[in-house]
């Protein structure tokens, strides 16, 4: 039987049409950006699923091997780098494609789902989209970078070449700095994607401007 990542769902109405699967940041949980959800003002739209699964619980190097959920291990971190473990990403790639693939079966195509997610899972939300061999809908990446820009380049797939992304950053960030996000938006953009690119005086973390934004970005593309 396959096994899928434990979360948290949230429906804005019945009979969903169009699907999120939202990605936690290292060593939150799902619950983490479940009170996002209502304040993006989708109510009144095509009905979305939230999915909001729980990463697994993995020792994570760059925290003296501390046990905590993460979606991959960060060896060593530095204001400009990251060194991880892509076999690590690689697995929590697999483990959010089950999960798009069971909205395929619960009747939502790739094209009505997006991948979000917020700093590692930000991370892995990039990947995921990047190499999915099917059209998704968008990519939310807040607070994030690109681990991986090898991997993308090897494996990124003609169905998402022209995929919708939103990218938002603050310009306070010292847990992920703004040139790691900016790296990331400018390797996007030197390899052909389109970015739509926001920066926010904050620190790690997201604000009320970006969510509404955000609400705004999700509204017109749920039309």
């Amino acid at each position: 039987m396959e096994q899928h990542l434990p979360a948290i769902e949230v429906e804005t109405r019945d009979d969903p049409r169009h699907a999120v699967i939202w990605l936690h940041g290292l060593g939150a949980d799902g619950s983490d950006f479940v009170p996002v959800a209502p304040e993006l003002g989708l109510a009144d739209g095509p009905g979305a699923r939230f999915i909001f699964p729980h990463a697994p619980e993995i020792p994570v190097t760059c925290n003296g091997g501390y046990v905590m959920r993460a979606w991959y291990d960060i060896v060593s971190l530095a204001t400009t780098s990251r060194e991880i473990d892509e076999a690590g990403i690689v697995r929590s790639r697999e483990a959010i494609r089950r999960l798009i693939a069971r909205e395929n079966r619960r009747g939502i195509p790739c094209a009505r789902i997006f991948v979000a997610g917020f700093s590692q899972g930000g991370a892995v939300a990039y990947t995921t989209a990047l190499t999915h061999d099917e059209p998704l809908a968008g990519i939310v990446a807040l607070s994030t970078y690109l681990p991986c820009g090898e991997l993308i380049l090897r494996e990124r797939t003609a169905a998402n070449s022209e995929i919708a992304i939103i990218a938002a950053k603050g310009r306070a960030d010292d847990v992920v700095s703004p040139e790691l996000g900016r790296r990331a938006r400018d390797f996007l953009v030197s390899h052909g994607y389109r970015v739509d690119w926001h920066e926010y005086p904050m620190a790690h973390a997201v604000c009320l401007e970006e969510i509404r934004l955000l609400g705004g970005w999700l509204r017109e593309r749920l039309r």
